[in-house]
């Protein structure tokens, strides 16, 4: 079984593709209400759909994650093409290194690598369903 993806809501979909290019995502559709973009690794995709309604992002609780194994030279990078965070890469007590910022429309998005960590922690269970 794969994911195949994760949508997340937008309110202005030219300043959200506009944001996910600037990251390095490879757009592959481009329509008034919905894109989707691929990682540029692996192949893992997300999209956006567009709600012009929902102008206040505030109530968004939704976290997507993208793992980079040169997590501070990402950071770095993004920083002097003008991406905003919220905070640099910290080590976090959960073994992950990551970057908080948010998308146009007030995603959280957390940049990080957890290498090893991200399947398999310290405190890795196994449950099997009898």
């Amino acid at each position: 079984m794969h994911l195949n993806q994760v949508t997340l809501t937008v309110n202005n979909m030219t300043k959200a593709c506009e944001f996910y290019l600037t990251l390095g995502f490879t757009q592959i559709v481009n329509t008034a209400h919905s894109a989707r973009f691929m990682c540029p690794d692996g192949e893992a995709s997300f999209s956006l759909t567009l709600d012009e309604l929902q102008l206040n992002m505030s109530d968004n609780r939704t976290v997507i994650y993208f793992e980079h194994e040169q997590l501070d030279e990402w950071v770095n990078q993004l920083i002097k093409k003008g991406i905003e965070f919220e905070t640099l890469p910290t080590d976090q007590d959960y073994l992950w290194r990551e970057a908080r910022l948010f998308d146009p429309a007030g995603n959280k998005i957390k940049l990080y690598w957890a290498g090893e960590n991200r399947l398999n922690p310290p405190w890795r269970v196994t449950i099997r369903d009898n």
